[in-house]
């Protein structure tokens, strides 16, 4: 075929309307896969300025790719498990750090984590970055400390609750406690599926988890919606539980519960 003849041909095509809207729709989601990859990380992880220069009990845990995130070590002896705790996209160790000492630290050892770009961990925050320093952190306290996996519950809120999914789909864990937090991120910001791939497709990865889950959440979560802990705990496999929190929102759920909150957690526990 000469260079004429391929040219006509490619200019009968784009002459075809349903031809020519195809090629632009094509191109249109192109850019919009390449626009999603690009400022999906920039949307699940905002790092506030570090909220603390020293903490008590800080650990530094490295990273395979030689950087190191800032942990906080809080070993109960009289506990007999470990809570693996993610925090918000939000927050970091000095947010989380009373919360944790308020409800936890008489009943659980606890390692709580800052990942890459909050607090005083190196690097920058991404996707990928963060399920490596769950990853880096989980193997910490496995080889380290000497955790048993079957003593350590991971547990998370908001963006951390999708990090404990992952970390008790990929390893063994005793629980997992997952609070206010998502099915899926791209489905936060629309219920309709655009693109063909996600970031944190929770609601499949929570389906894979072979212990006990606890799910929490607000009925009146804003930033995202409770329809998402509805669906984790739909996936979930036996045995589980939800607690449903009447007037709670995204990040206050905890004090609106009130008393039942640590009773819920500790219950859970009990029966593992």
């Amino acid at each position: 075929m000469n260079p004429t003849t391929h040219q006509s041909i490619v200019n009968c095509m784009l002459e075809n309307p349903l031809i020519r809207y195809a090629l632009y729709g094509g191109g249109v989601y192109l850019c919009l896969n390449l626009f999603a990859a690009v400022i999906s990380d920039r949307i699940l992880f905002q790092p506030q300025p570090p909220g603390y220069k020293q903490l008590p009990n800080e650990v530094r845990i490295p990273t395979t790719d030689g950087e190191s995130i800032n942990a906080v070590w809080l070993h109960n002896r009289d506990a007999e498990y470990t809570l693996f705790f993610s925090h918000g996209n939000g927050e970091d160790l000095s947010v989380v750090l009373p919360f944790l000492m308020e409800y936890y630290a008489d009943h659980f050892s606890i390692l709580a984590y800052d990942y890459r770009g909050y607090g005083s961990s190196d690097g920058t925050p991404s996707y990928r970055k963060a399920k490596d320093d769950a990853e880096a952190a989980y193997q910490w306290l496995v080889n380290k400390q000497a955790v048993k996996p079957a003593d350590i519950i991971a547990i998370g809120r908001s963006l951390g609750g999708a990090l404990a999914v992952q970390t008790a789909a990929r390893h063994p864990v005793g629980g997992l406690i997952c609070e206010c937090s998502f099915a899926s991120a791209f489905r936060v910001k629309t219920r309709v599926r655009i693109l063909p791939w996600d970031k944190f497709n929770n609601e499949k990865a929570i389906a894979t988890v072979q212990c006990p889950v606890l799910i929490i959440h607000g009925r009146d979560d804003r930033i995202v919606p409770f329809s998402h802990g509805q669906k984790l705990y739909n996936a979930a496999p036996e045995p589980k539980r939800h607690f449903w929190i009447d007037d709670a929102r995204h990040m206050n759920y905890a004090y609106v519960a009130g008393d039942e909150y640590l009773k819920t957690i500790l219950s859970f526990v009990a029966e593992l």
